[in-house]
């Protein structure tokens, strides 16, 4: 017996997944973070490092929706409080997302609990899979294009793009918006406003021609919404689903992390309407209900408890005063910016601000920033050909660090 299965390994039956080996080396945010501990290694200085880059939330949660977590799991260590596996999420929970959101429009069943947006827009490709045509924002956020080739429905690396990916350029020229007609038929579409990195929100009328597009053309949208708490204009849409026909081609990603301050928490949703179906009329909504319970055994439960606490009255102020402060840390990089002659768009309904450096490769303008002003940014390369020239600041931040690094670049 030891024999045979000596002779197994030695035959490396086991293969490794083709998919894995396509993705490009490096994943964005931990490639940063190494180039900075490298420059911190070989450049000694006084002068501390300031990050805007990472779009990591750094204030505490505030009261309330803490008290709300606490009382969460103070109450599981109560005989009548414990509660175990919940799937889909807290029925109370899905329902209360329903009402704040989406006006109740969705039954609870159409709402599903998860533990992140990031989470839940890598899964959902699983229930597409090999084969599938992918259209995504250029730039967009990485997690659309890895989950893509993960799955199989995109190939190698090919120099400036993955094989088997349409990119949708969304540039200064054209509002940061794309041109729809280069969407194939029968595609997935990852789409994300307010968008990641370029911190632009679509309008009204550009979402009704994106759901308009989906709809002739047999497309499903994943959409994005994970930063709306941002929006303060009120003519500019916070969810896929203001937009009439959108619940028969797009299904809604959302997050708790930005508005509430959950990136360690980890708790979101995604609304899966039970109108949305694939082309030989089969449910999306169940496929999806089928493959939660398979691979996911539901989010913490004291999270969930924290979320209640964050959607009742006083929740959703503290909401608003948390958005508040870091839309205030983006005005203060947004006028920086300015005072140095460099233009930019978001950081007004979004915490992203996504500069422009036009002909400079932004890998050279990030290095050029660490080594200058001891700031760290995002390279607008890491989300896609169409970032190269462009660098993503982050208003996640302390607000004396953001108001230090604003000064150090009014200084140069």
């Amino acid at each position: 017996m030891y024999t045979q299965f000596h002779c197994v390994r030695e035959n490396k039956v086991i293969v490794r997944n083709p998919n894995i080996a396509n993705l490009k080396a490096g994943y964005l945010f931990p490639e940063i973070a190494r180039r900075r501990r490298e420059f911190a290694a070989t450049h000694p200085s006084s002068v501390r490092i300031i990050s805007l880059g990472v779009g990591n939330t750094t204030e505490p949660l505030l009261p309330h929706i803490c008290a709300g977590l606490v009382e969460g799991a103070q109450r599981l260590g109560t005989v009548e409080g414990y509660s175990g596996y919940q799937d889909e999420g807290l029925l109370e929970l899905r329902e209360k997302i329903s009402e704040v959101f989406y006006g109740k429009k969705f039954s609870a069943d159409e709402v599903f609990i998860s533990d992140g947006a990031k989470c839940d827009i890598g899964r959902l490709q699983t229930l597409f899979g090999t084969g599938t045509k992918v259209a995504v924002q250029d730039p967009s956020y990485p997690v659309y294009v890895d989950g893509s080739v993960l799955s199989g429905a995109a190939g190698a690396w090919a120099g400036d793009g993955y094989c088997g990916i349409v990119y949708l350029p969304c540039t200064a020229e054209n509002g940061y918006f794309p041109d729809l007609s280069l969407v194939s038929e029968n595609s997935l579409i990852y789409f994300c406003s307010p968008n990641n990195p370029t911190g632009a929100v679509s309008t009204r009328e550009q979402l009704s021609e994106l759901v308009k597009t989906a709809l002739s053309k047999g497309c499903i949208i994943i959409f994005d919404a994970a930063y709306s708490e941002f929006i303060r204009d009120p003519s500019l849409p916070k969810s896929i689903f203001e937009i009439d026909g959108a619940e028969q081609c797009a299904i809604e990603v959302q997050s708790f992390s930005k508005p509430a301050g959950f990136t360690g928490v980890r708790l979101g949703w995604s609304v899966v309407p039970k109108a949305l179906k694939y082309a030989d009329g089969e449910s999306v909504n169940g496929d999806w209900t089928r493959l939660s319970g398979t691979v996911f055994n539901g989010a913490s439960n004291i999270a969930q408890a924290g979320a209640l606490a964050a959607l009742d009255s006083e929740g959703v102020q503290e909401i608003r005063r948390l958005t508040d402060f870091y839309l205030g840390n983006a005005c203060l990089i947004k006028n920086a910016l300015q005072g140095l002659g460099v233009s930019s768009v978001g950081g007004d309904n979004s915490p992203y601000i996504w500069a422009r450096f036009p002909g400079r490769d932004s890998w050279d303008v990030f290095a050029e920033i660490l080594e200058k002003y001891r700031i760290v940014t995002t390279p607008g390369a890491g989300f896609g050909p169409s970032g190269r020239s462009f660098i993503r600041f982050s208003a996640f931040g302390r607000r004396a660090d953001v108001e230090e690094a604003c000064e150090r670049l009014k200084d140069s």
